[in-house]
């Protein structure tokens, strides 16, 4: 019976091809590739969770009273959003458990497309022909993080209104259209015009999702067409040469394990791990604000950067052609995106290599390369410290000023010193590899000469 419907469906369909193709696919068998993997199924988690989610969240900023089962929160005023959070959160059948394992999936999902991006640049998988799939996942990561922005700001908690109201300062900073981008986008001065929540829920949940979910299918239709990069493990290996192991029995089974092990530990995660219990920050009001507060892990760095910038206008007269948030909350990030997006091109300009590279670097291989990476890595990372520096300053007391002019030092200098640092450990190693093998070849000759 199995070999009559395979019979029927190839005949009307052709498929045999293409189905003996995709089980012949060859995949690299190296655990850094399995990154985008589990990037990709904590998509999927985010995805279900998400609609089971959609069914409960009521996207608008109507004022109600809370009369729910959380005692703190009775009698007050607050808005439709939060509300229909919080009885997610207790009233909901698993609600808290989902809601929890999609904040938990959103977190895995960035933090793997962070890693899977620098396993690329440090191992060189970004050189030709694989330029344009390098570049739909930079797009892919900062539409993330624009995605993750929104979801957690649509709750309307006490910490998500500061943060919308970051955005909207960052906003109105941009020269000439900042003010009327931010009119479009709130629809009115901050904190915004009701139907806000709305156009937030929409972008969150359909435009967003569409625009990550295509730039994935776009993203491993190219790594299929181009086939994935390989690490040499023998000498052999050449730019022209596969290894690895075929889709079926080999790939197929490791992946629906990896899936399925993505997927169990987000929902432990979910279920056992408390995230952004927003019953403890409590609705959103204007005038109110809590110190130490903090957004998800991957915008600390847009908020270390808007602390660490001093205090400086651009002005003409009277008029404020730069405000100051421009310089952290948005020059900032488009510098990150633009040196990401620019290095392929960057280093072929200065790399006598110019073919197909389908074989990977070790990190050492490329000693100019890997210093920039590890020196662009750190001056993105000590900006990001610097967004924590308020929660150091509970924790440990140490003064928030000092701190912040620490960082303002540190940020400059210790890059330089990683750059340095860094390529000098590279040419160290090359230097002892070959010594290693001129030995490894007397060795061989004088076994040869005595035989």
């Amino acid at each position: 019976m199995i070999r009559r419907a395979v019979r029927f469906i190839d005949t009307r369909a052709g498929a045999a091809p293409f189905i003996k193709a995709t089980l012949r696919y060859v995949f690299p068998d190296h655990w850094s590739f399995l990154l985008g993997e589990v990037a990709l199924y904590a998509f999927i988690v985010l995805v279900a969770t998400g609609t089971y989610l959609t069914f409960f969240f009521h996207p608008s900023l109507a004022d109600t009273v809370y009369h729910g089962t959380y005692a703190p929160l009775r009698g007050q005023k607050m808005s439709e959003a939060y509300k229909s959070v919080v009885d997610i959160s207790f009233h909901v059948k698993a609600g808290l458990l989902i809601r929890q394992t999609h904040h938990w999936a959103a977190n895995v999902f960035v933090a793997a497309i962070v890693l899977h991006l620098m396993r690329i640049f440090f191992t060189g998988a970004f050189r030709k022909p694989r330029e344009l799939t390098y570049i739909i996942g930079i797009l892919m990561l900062f539409a993330t993080l624009l995605e993750g922005y929104a979801g957690y700001s649509m709750v309307d908690d006490l910490l998500s209104g500061m943060g919308l109201a970051i955005g909207y300062g960052v906003a109105l900073s941009l020269p000439f259209v900042g003010g009327n981008l931010a009119l479009l986008i709130w629809g009115a001065p901050y904190p915004g015009d009701p139907s806000f929540e709305s156009r937030l829920f929409i972008a969150h949940v359909f435009i967003l999702p569409v625009l990550i979910g295509t730039l994935i299918a776009v993203h491993l239709t190219l790594v299929a067409s181009r086939h994935h990069t390989q690490f040499r493990k023998e000498k052999r290996m050449t730019n022209r040469r596969l290894v690895g192991v075929p889709t079926f029995p080999g790939q197929a089974p490791r992946s629906l394990g990896l899936m399925l092990g993505v997927a169990g530990i987000l929902l432990l995660l979910g279920g056992l791990i408390q995230i952004n219990p927003i019953w403890l920050w409590g609705p959103y009001h204007l005038a109110q604000g809590t110190n130490g507060a903090q957004p998800d892990w991957y915008l600390g760095w847009l908020i270390g950067a808007l602390r660490l910038v001093p205090h400086f206008d651009v002005t003409i007269g009277s008029y404020t052609l730069v405000p100051n948030p421009f310089w952290g909350g948005a020059l900032f990030p488009l510098i990150v995106m633009g040196v990401l997006l620019a290095w392929p091109w960057l280093e072929r300009r200065f790399s006598p290599q110019r073919g197909f590279h389908n074989l990977l670097d070790r990190p050492r291989d490329a000693p100019g390369r890997t210093a920039f990476g590890v020196a662009f890595l750190l001056w993105v990372f000590l900006i990001f410290f610097a967004g924590a520096a308020d929660r150091i300053y509970l924790f440990l007391g140490w003064s928030y000023q000092e701190q912040i002019w620490i960082y303002r030092g540190l940020v400059w200098v210790l890059p330089v010193i990683a750059f340095f640092v860094t390529r000098s450990v590279c040419r160290e190693l090359q230097a002892i590899e070959r010594v290693e093998e001129v030995r490894e070849a007397a060795e061989a000759e004088a076994q040869a000469a005595s035989a």
